[in-house]
């Protein structure tokens, strides 16, 4: 289990303001390989494989600042059709501010050389450059798992002029011939040890984030989680807002509402690993797919811990789910564990769930869930994060205090807040 949010000590890990966009994007890249039909390490591992490409061809440094990045984010939109896919992933890769060459590179990585790729069927060098490195990268990394280093370059050169730009085709044979092609780049090589790879190569190693970055990544990945399924579509933004306005209300200190509008917007992160199957499922959920649902705040841990400066937002992210009275998930924790930055986006992840329609209910009425949550108060949820919920909710529209609970099932009200 490890250290929880009330037991950190946060003049032990000071909040280091020297964090690259590498580090964070990086780690965050990890997630967006927790998707379904994805490889762990997927990312990753085409960073280091395309990257080494651009050095081999000779680009510009902002060709190859350009190409990093397009190449951690390239399978950001998760939609599962193609072109939908390429242009939300386009979308998200400008709003972080990647540059117009990185966009273009995620939006064309799926044209082919022979103009038989996908959304615009571009051909030959109308296909952007960086797009063209990262289609050959996919490929490499693709290919080489599961079977060997062999068959992706023997594909390569049997789809080099159709799918493949032939120049790039011969970086690659060059590459391969001296051994300087898959190294850190196997499926025995350690994630730690590939990222590591990838952290030397980045080309903006001296840039560093400021707070505004910051919270720009946090709200591009809380977009991420929150497109997933159609009935989670702005959830992660709106326990952010709720999370923010309980923390102001109960006078935290500027940077500890900063801590918990950023761990309120990552909460859900882990959430990715868990199949559409069961978020959309309408009937009672099994057993097996409780034990996958219950996963995903670990997840989320375990994934913002790889960024130094994220180490408290990861554990109090990690704790969405857990209970005063230890019933909460998944690792029981009990009213002392708990830190009040814990217990706000515990209470703001409650709300919001039950406002929001559910393939098995409607969103339930403010009243109505307000009532439900001063009867979880104070067992479960913490009275004053209740009552600062409660009062910010009120300034919005008038509720009626004493409206009785509805027959919210044990279940249903778990799946809610699942």
């Amino acid at each position: 289990m490890g250290q929880t949010s009330a037991s950190f000590r946060q003049e032990e890990h000071p909040f280091n303001e020297s964090l690259s966009l590498s580090e964070v994007i990086s780690a965050l890249s990890f997630a967006i390989d927790l998707t379904e039909g994805a490889v762990r390490g997927h990312a990753l591992r085409s960073c280091l494989l395309g990257m080494r490409i651009g050095y081999e061809m000779g680009l510009s440094s902002e060709q190859k600042s350009s190409l990093y990045y397009a190449l951690l984010l390239k399978d950001i939109g998760n939609e599962e059709m193609i072109g939908i896919r390429c242009d939300r992933g386009a979308s998200i890769v400008g709003k972080l501010g990647m540059g117009q060459m990185a966009v273009e590179a995620v939006r064309s990585i799926e044209e082919h050389w022979d103009g038989t790729g996908y959304p615009k069927r571009a051909r030959g060098e109308r296909i952007p450059l960086l797009a063209r490195v990262c289609a050959v990268a996919q490929h490499l990394d693709v290919f080489s798992m599961g079977r060997n280093a062999d068959v992706a370059i023997e594909t390569l050169e049997q789809w080099s002029g159709t799918w493949f730009d032939p120049q790039i085709v011969r970086a690659v044979m060059s590459l391969n011939h001296r051994g300087s092609l898959w190294t850190h780049c196997s499926a025995t090589d350690s994630n730690d040890i590939t990222r590591a790879a990838v952290l030397d190569l980045d080309p903006q190693q001296q840039q560093r984030l400021d707070d505004r970055q910051i919270d720009r990544i946090c709200e591009a990945f809380a977009d991420i989680v929150d497109s997933k399924s159609h009935f989670t579509y702005r959830h992660s933004m709106g326990v952010a807002e709720l999370a923010h306005g309980i923390a102001k209300r109960l006078r935290l200190r500027t940077d500890r509402v900063q801590l918990v509008r950023r761990a309120a917007l990552l909460h859900d992160i882990g959430k990715l690993s868990v199949a559409n199957t069961i978020l959309d499922k309408k009937t009672r959920l099994t057993e097996a797919e409780w034990k996958i649902v219950e996963k995903h705040p670990g997840l989320t841990r375990q994934i913002l811990e790889q960024i130094g400066p994220f180490r408290e937002i990861a554990i109090v992210a990690g704790e969405h789910h857990e209970k005063l009275d230890g019933t909460g998930y998944p690792n029981r924790l009990m009213a002392p564990d708990l830190s009040i930055e814990s217990r706000i986006v515990a209470v703001a992840d409650v709300y919001s769930a039950l406002s929001e329609d559910r393939p098995y209910r409607a969103g339930l009425h403010s009243s109505e869930i307000v009532s439900i949550m001063r009867s979880l108060a104070p067992r479960k949820l913490d009275a004053d994060c209740v009552d600062a919920l409660v009062a910010l909710v009120a300034e919005e529209q008038e509720i009626e205090q004493k409206f009785e609970p509805a027959g919210i099932v044990v279940e249903e009200l778990a799946r809610a807040c699942a």
